[in-house]
C-alpha cells in the first residue's frame, strides 16, 4: 500500500481513522474530516506504534497498517486453524497463545501468528481436556478455554521456562547453533556516510564473530554473502529452517542530527508479548558493547520489526552505533574496536549460558579462542 502521512485525504484514510477509533484511540465523529489524515490522526498513529514497538514516525505504512488490521481481531471472532500457505495473524491469535502459555502449554512466545507451534500447543489442550484433536480453535474449543480462563495472572509465566531451558543446554558454547545476520546488502548499503557504508561494516564485524564463534565449536550460518542480501522474511526463514538457538542482527543507525550517537540493542517485545531470553540476551550484549566501546548508552528495547517477530528463536538486533555521528563513524571503521566488539557479542552469549553464580562483572570477562576454553 501507499504510505499515508498528515495531509493525505481519501478513502485509505478513512479506513485508518476508522480502525483507530475502533481501538479507542481517536474520535472519528468529526464528519468534515473523517477522510483527512489530520494532526489529531498523526498523534493517534504515534501512539500505536508506540504501544505495538513499531519504528516510531507517525506514518502508515505496510508495517503499521498490517497491525492495524491485526489489533481489531478478539477471541472468538473468528475460527483459529493453520494454514501452511498463509499463517492467520491478529490479536486474537495473540490471546489464545498467551492463555495456553499461562496453563502451561509450551510456546515459544506469544507473537500473534497462528503457525505449527501454536496449532500443536492447541492440540495438547485438547487432547488433555477430551475435546476433539484438530488444533483448530473453533465453538468448542473457544468454550473450554473460556471456562479454565480464571487462572492466575501477571508476571512473567514464560520466564522461568525459558531461564530452565537455556540453563539445561549447559555452559559450554560447543554445538550451539547462532544465525550472523549482517544488515542489508546487495543493492541495498544501509546508512552510508563519508565514504563508509553500513553493509560493508557490518560483513567485516560479522565475519569476525563467526571466526570467533567457529574456533569455539558453535555452528553458524550468515543470512547473506559479502555482496548479495535478502529480506527479513528470508532471514527469519533460515534461521528457523536450520533450527538456530539463537540470532545476532547486526546494524548501525544513521540520524539527520550529527550529534546522534551511541549503541542499542532490540529484542521482539510488545505490551506483555516479549520474548524473554531475547531480552536477556540483549541487555548482556548492551551492556558488554558499552563497558568495551566506551559508546553512548541508548539502552534495550522492545520492537516488532520483523526479522525479530518472525523467527522462532531468541533473536537480538544491535544497532551499533551511528555512522552519522564522527566519533561514533572512527571507532566503527577502526578495526581494532571492530575486533573489541567482535570480543563484546562472542561475551555476551558466553554470559546467558552461565549460571548467574560465575557472572563475572560487566567487560572483564575474557574468551580465549580454542581448547583453552573452560566453562
Amino acid at each position: 500500500m501507499q504510505s499515508l502521512s498528515r495531509g493525505a485525504t481519501g478513502s485509505a484514510v478513512a479506513e485508518v481513522r476508522g480502525m483507530l477509533a475502533a481501538i479507542g484511540l481517536l474520535d472519528n465523529t468529526t464528519a468534515d474530516v473523517g477522510d483527512v489524515f489530520d494532526a489529531a490522526t498523526e498523534l493517534a498513529v504515534r501512539h500505536f506504534q508506540q504501544r505495538r514497538g513499531i519504528s516510531v514516525d507517525g506514518r502508515v505504512g505496510p508495517e503499521t497498517y498490517a497491525a492495524l488490521t491485526s489489533a481489531h481481531w478478539r477471541l472468538g471472532d473468528r475460527v483459529l486453524a493453520h494454514e501452511s500457505g498463509q499463517m492467520l495473524t491478529g490479536d486474537d491469535v495473540t490471546q489464545l497463545q498467551t492463555q495456553l502459555i499461562e496453563m502451561g502449554f509450551a510456546l515459544p512466545r506469544a507473537d500473534g501468528i497462528f503457525g505449527p507451534f501454536t496449532a500443536e500447543a492447541l492440540r495438547r489442550f485438547q487432547r488433555e481436556y477430551g475435546l476433539v484433536v484438530d488444533g483448530i480453535c473453533g465453538p468448542r474449543t473457544l468454550r473450554a478455554l473460556r471456562q479454565l480462563d480464571r487462572r492466575v495472572v501477571g508476571g512473567r509465566p514464560q520466564l522461568l521456562r525459558d531461564l530452565m531451558a537455556v540453563a539445561d543446554s549447559g555452559p559450554s558454547l560447543l554445538g550451539k547453533r547462532i544465525v550472523l545476520d549482517a544488515g542489508h546488502g546487495g543493492e541495498d548499503p544501509g546508512v552510508t556516510a563519508d565514504g563508509a557504508t553500513e553493509a560493508e561494516l557490518v560483513w567485516d564485524l560479522a565475519s569476525r564473530v563467526e571466526g570467533r564463534f567457529s574456533a569455539l565449536g558453535v555452528q553458524t550460518w550468515s543470512t547473506r554473502g559479502p555482496k548479495s542480501g535478502a529480506s527479513d522474511e528470508q532471514r527469519a526463514q533460515l534461521a528457523n529452517d536450520v533450527g538456530a538457538d539463537l540470532v545476532l542482527s547486526l546494524h548501525i543507525d544513521g540520524c539527520a542530527s550529527p550529534r546522534a550517537n551511541g549503541i542499542a540493542a532490540y529484542y521482539y517485545g510488545a505490551g506483555e508479548s516479549t520474548s524473554t531470553i531475547g531480552e536477556r540476551l540483549a541487555e548482556l550484549t548492551q551492556r558488554e558493547l558499552v563497558a568495551r566501546t566506551g559508546m553512548g548508552d541508548n539502552r534495550v528495547h522492545g520492537k516488532t520489526w520483523a526479522l525479530l517477530r518472525l523467527t522462532r528463536m531468541p533473536t537480538v538486533r544491535v544497532e551499533l552505533g551511528y555512522l552519522t555521528s564522527a566519533d561514533d563513524r572512527a571507532k566503527l571503521e577502526n578495526p581494532q574496536y571492530r575486533d573489541l566488539m567482535a570480543e563484546g557479542l562472542l561475551v555476551a552469549v558466553q554470559r546467558l549460558y552461565l549460571p548467574l553464580a560465575d557472572d563475572p562483572p560487566t567487560g572483564v570477562m575474557r574468551i580465549p579462542a580454542g581448547p583453552a576454553l573452560r566453562v
